[in-house]
């Protein structure tokens, strides 16, 4: 198999995310006809040449029992929106924290966070600790509960082979 080849096996295996063994860039290395060292040269030289941005994680949470998914939207200053998203974001409960532009009339919310929990009445007893903890009482937000979970996956960049 040529480099080539290897580094496009690589490629797709990565989109499909790290395999759960004890040396994941061995097994995908195995898998993409070359070794360890040449599987992380080949990622460090994506990473450099821009290709890859970041590696990130994909949890299941409703596999681990957390079914009461709240996205808290905030309607915050924007000259305080930076300060209160990093606070937001060094919060334990909560999993994910970004800014996002408004869209007035009908959306005036720009600062989204995620809170995970195994039960409603837990997320909500948190986020009112949040709220407490951070001085964002007479703050405006809503509490959207998720309804439904659809598929979640990292990034696709190559397309699938047939044969």
């Amino acid at each position: 198999m040529s480099r080539t080849d290897a580094e496009r096996r690589l490629r797709g295996l990565l989109e499909k995310g790290l395999p759960l063994t004890p040396r994941p860039w061995q097994t995908l290395a195995a898998q993409a006809g070359m070794s360890e060292d040449e599987a992380l040269a080949c990622a460090r030289r994506w990473q450099d040449d821009g290709l890859i941005k970041r590696m990130g994680l994909v949890v299941r949470h409703r596999r681990l029992g957390m079914a009461a998914n709240a996205m808290v939207v905030w309607d915050i200053a924007d000259k305080r929106v930076s300060e209160v998203g990093r606070a937001l974001a060094a919060e334990p409960a909560v999993t994910l924290c970004y800014r996002r532009p408004r869209r007035l009339p009908d959306w005036p919310y720009n600062l989204f966070c995620m809170i995970h929990g195994v039960r409603r009445e837990r997320v909500l007893a948190e986020l009112r600790a949040i709220i407490e903890r951070q001085a964002l009482a007479n703050t405006a937000h809503q509490v959207l509960f998720s309804q439904h979970a659809y598929r979640q996956h990292g990034a696709r960049y190559t397309r699938e082979e047939t044969t």
